[in-house]
């Protein structure tokens, strides 16, 4: 089954619209891990306007199931994973002051930063994930890193779900079939919902991990943490 890691960014925005500690980004994670999630995902950005530096060192000693640190690699980034030595680091190509992720890397113009960062982390320990689109050739840019895994931008695929799911999954289809033959690890989010987790799931063969924030987050305003952590694992038992 497809792990569902549980992205805390929007708990973290709440808290900081008003200051101080509520809601309690910290008792949360903990909490999604209790309710089933089996991993936490963290962005920190350079402004702190979600999840803070202080936050990432309290969730390292409190996250018992796979933490996963997503940003761009930046020198402070870098020295931050590795004092916390999460389970994962995903690269993102985000320049400060974006809003959200909003493209995957190019890694054959960026090939020789890529693979100098995935030996600094991998030779601690740190399972490596770039965040890439589906272009193959990228993938296999990807491969030349040495990274253990990509994750797939999933942006695009769900903004035409609704329009032609069968058209939407194709270019991710193929992407995974090529990340699978290059014995790359496979993770994907940005955009999943209840709505299209489950097709993509169904269709994308050796999908290790979804990364889910923004969607499950509002889902829990309706319908409870608990239950909609539920209701996602329930979506990824295909």
């Amino acid at each position: 089954m497809t792990k569902l890691s549980v992205n805390i960014n929007k708990v973290a925005t709440l808290r900081n619209a008003r200051g101080g500690n509520v809601p309690n980004v910290i008792n949360v994670a903990k909490d999604c891990e209790r309710f089933g999630a089996q991993g936490i995902t963290v962005h920190p950005r350079p402004d702190e306007r979600h999840i803070t530096r202080k936050d990432v060192y309290v969730l390292m000693e409190v996250v018992q199931t796979e933490f996963n640190i997503e940003g761009y690699p930046s020198e402070d980034f870098i020295q931050m994973v590795l004092e916390v030595k999460p389970a994962q680091v995903t690269l993102v190509p985000d320049p400060p002051g974006v809003l959200t992720s909003n493209a995957g890397w190019d890694t054959i113009e960026h090939e020789a930063f890529l693979t100098e960062i995935v030996s600094r982390f991998k030779n601690a320990g740190i399972r490596t994930s770039i965040f890439i689109e589906t272009d193959l050739d990228k993938i296999e840019g990807a491969a030349k890193t040495g990274t253990d895994r990509v994750e797939l931008y999933t942006e695009d695929y769900a903004s035409n779900y609704s329009v032609d799911r069968e058209k939407a999954i194709a270019p991710y289809v193929l992407a995974a079939q090529k990340a699978n033959e290059l014995s790359l690890g496979l993770n994907a989010g940005h955009d999943l919902s209840l709505e299209n987790l489950n097709y993509f799931a169904k269709n994308i063969p050796g999908l290790l991990e979804v990364s889910i924030g923004h969607a499950l987050i509002a889902d829990a305003l309706y319908f409870g943490l608990e239950n909609t952590i539920q209701m996602y694992l329930r979506e990824l038992m295909v």
